[in-house]
């Protein structure tokens, strides 16, 4: 669907009926009146655009009020498409669903461990490429192209403006592939595009206020307060793997000490293992590297851990309770119904939660911060990607 057709379709009147809905599951013409205080006329004026256009179509008949029985309404959401990517640092993963976040193709592209910006477009530009000639769906039946990015983004202009692990600075993701496909384009941060992919996906039950936090090669959240994903004043809200845990700590890569991320993230769990066990560690961790340390993995020493290696079991205790005490600072401060843990790290989470648990009951400030939802992504390693796809029904169907 080209650019001037998808901001047609989220005119602001549309918005309402389509939200209306979406949200309804199914629902009659006069009921959306009746609901969104718009006219009659209004409603069905726009209905029959949006039964033209395809998006909408008319369902079973409702019950009767006295009158005749009223003609359904439900949004069609086989009929449009979004393609999603989660890129970066060690690939692109792409995904192509429909309007329900049905999956309907997906493949991921490796990234070089040296990219420049052009480079790194270029991977972005052939995995689209590739998608479109996977699925053979008309452009006019694609909504956009979400990506959910490695790193601090500039939302409003699409634009990664500073990637880590990438080693990238102001790459210009929407204009190029705006310019490259005529599509729709929406660019956000990694970690705040998996908490609306739990947000929209996850089956979580209703609460004005969560909180997903990702927790692999670096830790950053997502924060959605009543439906709205918060950014702060210059894109950084959410990058809690910066919050400082320890002034005298571990150099962090962004330069400052004693970072969340310099505790809880992959490579700083692979670092205290290499490190112990140089320093004469007893484990079992040594026989499945073969006694090469530069094979440890996180997975590695979960498995060291499932076969009840003492020196794996205090390793994820000791990074339990650094999560609990990142997420107790982040219930202070937030005070969220629920947190969502995703990303590597969470893999481990039988050997997590309980010191999680403890962590924030001893440091929680009152009875009912203490017992703050703390749970698992239903989501897996799709929730960003799948919230890249959402980063395009927002805009469709919510009022902005």
């Amino acid at each position: 669907m080209q650019r001037g057709s998808f901001q047609w379709m989220k005119s602001l009147n549309k918005s309402i009926i389509l939200n209306k809905i979406r949200t309804s599951g199914s629902i009659s013409r006069a009921d959306i009146a009746k609901e969104t205080s718009l006219t009659p006329p209004t409603v069905g004026s726009i209905v029959k655009e949006l039964i033209e256009q395809g998006i909408v179509k008319e369902s079973t008949q409702g019950i009767s009020q006295g009158g005749r029985k009223p003609t359904m309404l439900v949004i069609n959401n086989e009929e449009f498409f979004v393609i999603g990517m989660d890129a970066g640092p060690k690939t692109v993963d792409f995904l192509f669903t429909d309007l329900a976040g049905e999956k309907k193709s997906e493949f991921s592209i490796e990234l070089e461990k040296e990219l420049s910006n052009e480079a790194f477009l270029s991977v972005l530009i052939d995995g689209v490429e590739q998608m479109l000639q996977a699925v053979s769906q008309p452009k006019e039946k694609i909504i956009g192209i979400g990506v959910a990015m490695h790193g601090v983004v500039d939302v409003e202009n699409g634009i990664g403006k500073y990637a880590p692990n990438l080693h990238l600075e102001n790459i210009p993701i929407k204009r190029v592939l705006e310019d490259r496909f005529d599509l729709t384009v929406k660019v956000e941060n990694d970690a705040r595009a998996m908490a609306l992919g739990e947000s929209w996906f996850g089956g979580w039950e209703p609460t004005r206020s969560m909180v997903t936090v990702n927790i692999g090669r670096g830790i950053g959240a997502g924060i959605v307060l009543d439906g709205t994903l918060l950014h702060g004043e210059y894109d950084i809200a959410g990058e809690i793997g910066h919050m400082t845990l320890d002034l005298h700590g571990r150099l962090c890569e962004c330069g400052s000490t004693g970072c969340f991320q310099t505790f809880a993230s992959g490579p700083s769990i692979e670092q205290r293992v290499k490190e112990a066990l140089v320093n004469g560690e007893k484990s079992r961790i040594l026989e499945l590297v073969d006694r090469n340390l530069d094979k440890i993995t996180g997975e590695l020493v979960y498995k060291a851990a499932s076969e009840g290696d003492a020196f794996a079991l205090q390793i994820w205790n000791e990074v339990g309770t650094y999560v609990g005490v990142g997420l107790t600072n982040l219930i202070h401060i937030v005070n969220p119904s629920r947190i969502v843990l995703g990303g590597g790290v969470a893999n481990a989470k039988p050997f997590l939660m309980d010191a999680i648990h403890t962590a924030i009951s001893e440091r929680g400030l009152t009875n009912e911060v203490k017992q703050t939802k703390v749970e698992f992504s239903k989501l897996g390693k799709e929730a960003a990607a799948l919230g890249a796809i959402a980063l395009l029904l927002v805009e469709l169907f919510q009022l902005k």
